[in-house]
């Protein structure tokens, strides 16, 4: 990695529309998710596309694993169903072609197992009637055998390399609508791989470590990766890979985007580790609050909450919140940027908290 930040803010790009979401460019960082239903199920699909979306997905990928599939588009919209849809296609290009003639406001493809340039091209030329971008998606496992042959391994120059070459073609050929991603399970090589393809094009970029593993482990590591490159300003849209329910995926990728502050609204919860000083149940208060916390509607306003245990870390070290709580020897202590301005039973404090919030967002 370079000793300096290679941009200050966002690295610019090119950006592309998928449906409603604007992807690069100025547009804020998105969160993906994909599916893992049968996708021929087309009801528990629908639902579970929907769910996603009403969890804060901002774009639902769904597999085409036959043309018996294609049709899933058509039904989610008819269901009602807005979100972005994004068609994750391997091997056969037939099922991107007809999956756009179908509804998919976006199409992801590895071109490593499509076939060949042609084959590309002729997605390319389908997502054009409908201005659909594609991304175009490498990894460890497509990248071109004289590539292969050329660094040893599937490192980060090659994965970079793959993946540039495709982007290259479609330049070349008058397609522009185009989002990048290398990615590898090694967090390493997938930041790595990330940095030299956002400093040789202007295509947006897609981040996240793939098979990543579990609900715990995968969530580290893709928080290391993820994390990495947007304070780099590298990454227009995220998608946290996990083997566990894809709810837990949209959670993960926007606490990964309040913990590099770049959400633009919604409720940033801090706490303290507890010590031998913590005067209150804090992680009853917080397995308590944090529930509650995600439903509220802030109305566009971003606020940050402190959960402290005691008067040492609120509100003198946590003075930067907006609103908090702090344990005291007694009762608890409501807090505003630093000024305390209450004081409340410890059984009252969650209930306490939230009210002030509430006061907070309904201010001019």
């Amino acid at each position: 990695m370079p000793d300096k930040q290679l941009w200050k803010g966002r690295r610019p790009t090119r950006s592309v529309r998928a449906g409603s979401l604007i992807i690069g460019g100025t547009a804020p960082v998105s969160v993906q998710s994909m599916t893992n239903t049968d996708t021929s199920d087309f009801k528990a699909t629908a639902e579970q596309t929907k769910t996603l979306a009403e969890a804060g997905c901002d774009a639902v990928r769904i597999a085409v694993p036959d043309m018996r599939c294609v049709g899933i588009f058509e039904y989610i919209r008819q269901a009602g169903i807005t979100v972005p849809l994004i068609a994750d296609i391997q091997f056969d290009y037939r099922l991107a072609t007809e999956s756009v003639r179908h509804g998919a406001d976006k199409v992801r493809v590895n071109p490593g197992n499509l076939g060949g340039l042609e084959r590309l091209f002729a997605v390319a030329e389908a997502c054009a009637e409908r201005r659909v971008p594609i991304r175009i998606g490498v990894n460890g496992g497509s990248i071109q055998k004289s590539l292969l042959e050329k660094y040893g391994a599937p490192t980060a120059e090659a994965l970079a390399e793959s993946a540039l070459e495709y982007v290259y073609a479609l330049e070349r050929a008058g397609f522009y609508e185009i989002v990048v991603s290398v990615k590898s399970s090694d967090v390493k090589t997938m930041v790595e791989a990330s940095r030299i393809v956002a400093e040789d094009c202007e295509c947006p970029i897609h981040i996240g470590v793939t098979e990543a593993g579990t609900q715990e482990r995968g969530t580290i590591k893709n928080a290391v990766g993820i994390g990495a490159l947007l304070c780099l300003g590298i990454g227009d849209t995220i998608r946290v890979s996990l083997s566990s329910d894809p709810l837990l995926e949209v959670k993960a990728g926007r606490y990964i985007l309040d913990a590099c502050g770049l959400s633009s609204s919604g409720i940033e919860l801090i706490s303290c580790p507890t010590c031998g000083r913590t005067k209150i149940d804090l992680f009853g208060i917080l397995s308590e609050l944090e529930p509650r916390l995600d439903k509220i509607d802030t109305k566009g306003k971003r606020i940050k909450v402190a959960v402290m245990g005691c008067a040492v870390n609120g509100p003198g070290e946590a003075r930067g919140a907006d609103v908090g709580i702090a344990g005291g020897t007694f009762d608890a202590v409501i807090f505003r940027n630093g000024e305390i301005i209450g004081r409340v039973e410890r059984s009252e404090a969650a209930d306490a908290l939230i009210r002030e919030i509430n006061n907070i967002i309904n201010e001019e």
